[in-house]
């Protein structure tokens, strides 16, 4: 697929919104997100205050992770569930909270290990918008038609922007 082919996205406001989940530490290289969400997954069912009917794969990067890539520069990636409040945590979970801000949200519809979403992105999107990367959590929202590396998967993309 050429990477031209992608669809501008939306600009939307995220409201700030309380998560409850795991994180590791990883890299681009040494990707361990299955392992991350293998290990939440069948803890879901102990969180009692879900608050929506999706999934959150959030991405924190250092500030300066993006001025010159490397695939082997570490980051912190969560895997979340939407709670109403942080009342409740099951022993061993994390709270999170993304705060409000602007992003460039993206409909994505295809394999979740396809790069050339993030390269467009990064690359064409980007440097050509009106808008330049903030240092916030990057994070994908996984809906009810999200099938991790099936093509017809789909997901919103959010990426942080000022």
């Amino acid at each position: 697929m050429n990477t031209t082919s992608y669809p501008n996205p939306t600009i939307e406001t995220f409201p700030e919104q309380q998560l409850v989940g795991l994180h590791m530490e990883m890299s681009v290289a040494n990707n361990t997100t299955g392992l991350l969400w293998a290990t939440l997954g069948p803890r879901i069912k102990e969180i009692k205050n879900i608050s929506a009917n999706y999934k959150i794969s959030l991405q924190e990067y250092p500030i300066h992770y993006f001025k010159q890539f490397n695939p082997n520069s570490v980051f912190t990636k969560w895997a979340l569930i939407p709670v109403s409040t942080h009342d409740y945590l099951p022993e061993g979970l994390e709270c999170y909270t993304i705060p409000q801000g602007l992003y460039a949200v993206f409909k994505y519809k295809g394999s979740s290990s396809n790069p050339l979403i993030f390269q467009y992105i990064f690359t064409e999107w980007l440097p050509k918008s009106p808008y330049i990367l903030d240092h916030r959590p990057h994070f994908e929202v996984l809906g009810e038609n999200y099938k991790n590396k099936y093509l017809d998967s789909e997901e919103e993309i959010w990426i942080p922007i000022k």
